[in-house]
């Protein structure tokens, strides 16, 4: 077998067989023959989360909608499908879902399995778009989990990390489509952050702050704004300026393959990501870390961000602070609190960003940050579940389905188990 790497290039998938079915049957087949098994989605987990000793899994195959039923407002989808396409699909009926990552190209079950998110103040984590989802588990049978039949099972199962089981299907609540307007503020200085971050991100509908740190300045404010609401639109933002033309996040880099900008209108699944479908994401040679803050701690942990600057600035390509609201699945790190988002683009230099990440997790240790699922930390496993007050209920449900740990790898054992 070939080796397969992720997306970015860093890691090496060490998986002896690696599997691409055409349908749940040939899944079921699969699980029931291996030892140990894991999925991929999209590639795009930074550290070796979908990874597997034995077994891996790639439904890119299954990426069919299922069923759409206006009248409930649901979405059946099979377990490969990107949310790009699934966007196309619900735009084209009239519909559309409250919030996207920053770029299309993620499959949807991967990106909910993980607690992925996008922005704004009042936008949860993407798992909370799903209402239901069937599950291949261990023993080759399907088993649903659904917020209906079972609500307190649900929060445990949504944000499921892959240790439940291959996730063939997933229905979604969808809303009726809406239009967003994009604008975007520069060198926003960083003295005004302290008197005005709450009014900054909760200026629109989705908002994300980007630096590189190399001055005291935000380079880059983007607010996306629901264009029946221009209530917001400003001639200047606590000193930073509208940009001339389309940016692109990273300093340096052709705006092309990033979403409309300059508050043009446009449908919903084209303007709440930062990149378009059809070109590549971001930098492309990258590693990506992130952590989440309680709302509280917002300040305090952007000035320790700054204060470390001249370490992390030579590494980065971009960071990006985003607002998450918080919701009720046991191992989102938003759970039961608002959060903010500090999320780091890195150069592709593992050697070097290994050094630096604990010492930016020790500098972020008083805050309570906690490191998003699929980026690349070094937090000691003890820290990491501390966060988790619902994590035993979670390993009994992972057991209940699974006791012989078929779904679970080194990452699962490591920080779950």
């Amino acid at each position: 077998m070939k080796q397969q790497k992720n997306w970015a290039g860093n890691l090496m998938y060490q998986a002896k067989h690696w599997y691409e079915p055409r349908n749940v049957e040939e899944i079921q087949q699969i699980v029931k023959e291996a030892t140990h098994v894991r999925v991929v989605g999209s590639r795009h987990s930074f550290n070796d989360i979908a990874d597997s000793d034995d077994t891996i899994l790639s439904l890119g195959n299954l990426n069919r909608v299922l069923d759409f039923n206006q009248e409930k407002q649901t979405v059946t989808i099979e377990g490969g499908l990107r949310y790009g396409e699934l966007s196309s699909f619900l735009e084209e009926r009239g519909f559309a879902l409250p919030n996207l990552a920053s770029l299309p190209h993620i499959s949807v079950a991967g990106a909910c399995a993980t607690a992925t998110h996008g922005s704004g103040d009042h936008n949860q984590c993407l798992s909370s778009s799903v209402r239901a989802m069937k599950v291949v588990i261990a023993n080759g049978e399907i088993v649903e989990f659904s917020q209906d039949k079972n609500r307190e099972e649900w929060q445990g199962a949504a944000v499921h990390l892959g240790a439940l089981g291959v996730i063939i299907e997933l229905t979604l609540a969808v809303i009726p489509s809406y239009q967003v307007s994009q604008y975007v503020y520069e060198h926003l200085p960083f003295a005004q952050l302290a008197g005005h971050l709450d009014e900054i991100f909760s200026s629109a509908y989705s908002v994300s702050l980007f630096t590189d740190w190399k001055q005291s300045v935000i380079n880059q404010v983007w607010l996306k704004q629901l264009s029946d609401d221009k209530t917001s639109v400003r001639s200047e933002l606590y000193g930073a300026l509208p940009a001339k033309a389309n940016a692109h996040p990273i300093q340096g880099i052709e705006s092309m393959n990033c979403t409309e900008q300059m508050g043009v209108d446009g449908p919903w699944f084209d303007r709440l990501p930062h990149f378009r479908l059809d070109f590549m994401p971001s930098s492309g040679s990258e590693l990506q870390s992130e952590y989440l803050i309680p709302r509280q701690y917002a300040m305090e942990s952007l000035q320790v961000i700054r204060e470390m600057r001249a370490l992390i600035s030579p590494l980065l390509h971009v960071n990006e602070i985003r607002s998450v609201a918080k919701d009720d699945f046991w191992l989102s790190p938003s759970y039961q609190q608002d959060v903010i988002g500090i999320h780091f683009t890195w150069k592709d230099n593992w050697q070097a960003v290994q050094q630096v990440l604990p010492q930016i997790e020790a500098a972020l240790e008083p805050l309570q940050a906690r490191p998003h699922w699929g980026k690349v930390f070094t937090m000691p496993k003890e820290r990491v579940q501390s966060f988790y007050e619902r994590l035993p209920e979670f390993r009994q449900l992972l057991v209940e389905h699974d006791s012989a740990g078929k779904f679970r790898n080194a990452f699962i054992n490591h920080y779950i188990f």
